[in-house]
C-alpha cells in the first residue's frame, strides 16, 4: 500500500511540473521568442541556408524596428510563409535603387544619402530600378544576397503588421552560434 501512495505522490509531482513548466514555456515561445530556420540563399553570408535562429517578439512591442535589423516576417504574398530580410527604409521615406546602390531620402524631403551596407560583400550590386515613399506603417526590406533574394524590389512594401520579430540569437551551427550583430 505505502508503494502505492509513493507512486501516486510522484505521478502528482511530475503533472504539477508540467503545469508549472508549461505555464512558464508556453508564453515564452508564443509572446517572447520564437524558433526560425533559415531557408535559401537570401540573407548569405550573414545567414545560411539551415542555421537556427531564435527570434525576439518582445522588442517591437516597446519599439519600432531600426534601420539594419535582420527581421522574420509573414510573407505579404502569402502570409502562411515567413521571410527572413534586413529593414532598408523605414516609415516616411523614399528609398531609390539605381545603378547598384541604395539610396534612402528622409520624410522631410532633405537630400537623400546613399546607403553604407558593409553587412554585404562588396562585389554584389544591388540590381534593379527602384523608387518609393513609404506609407506611415511600411518597411523596405531587402536580403544581404541581392542576386539571390526576393524582397522588397519585387513584390514590393512591408506592412509593419506583417513582422513577427528580430533575429537575436543563431543557435546553430554551433562553430557560428552567438548572439546576431546588426
Amino acid at each position: 500500500m505505502e508503494r502505492d501512495f509513493s507512486f501516486a505522490r510522484s505521478v502528482k509531482e511530475f503533472v504539477k511540473f508540467l503545469l508549472i513548466a508549461s505555464a512558464i514555456a508556453l508564453p515564452i515561445r508564443y509572446f517572447i521568442a520564437q524558433p526560425f530556420i533559415v531557408k535559401g540563399a537570401s540573407m548569405v553570408p550573414t545567414f545560411e541556408n539551415q542555421e537556427y535562429l531564435v527570434i525576439d517578439e518582445l522588442s517591437y512591442f516597446l519599439r519600432e524596428p531600426e534601420r539594419g535589423e535582420v527581421i522574420v516576417f509573414r510573407y505579404p504574398l502569402d502570409t502562411r510563409q515567413f521571410f527572413i530580410k534586413r529593414i532598408i527604409g523605414l516609415p516616411g521615406e523614399t528609398v531609390e535603387i539605381g545603378d547598384g546602390k541604395v539610396k534612402i531620402s528622409p520624410a522631410d524631403g532633405k537630400d537623400g544619402q546613399i546607403l553604407d551596407e558593409s553587412y554585404i560583400s562588396k562585389e554584389l550590386r544591388t540590381d534593379g530600378n527602384v523608387k518609393v515613399t513609404l506609407g506611415k506603417e511600411d518597411y523596405f526590406v531587402l536580403g544581404d544576397n541581392r542576386s539571390q533574394s526576393s524582397d522588397s524590389r519585387i513584390w514590393g512594401v512591408l506592412p509593419r503588421s506583417l513582422i513577427t520579430g528580430r533575429a537575436l540569437i543563431r543557435a546553430w551551427p554551433v562553430s557560428r552560434a552567438g548572439i546576431v550583430a546588426e
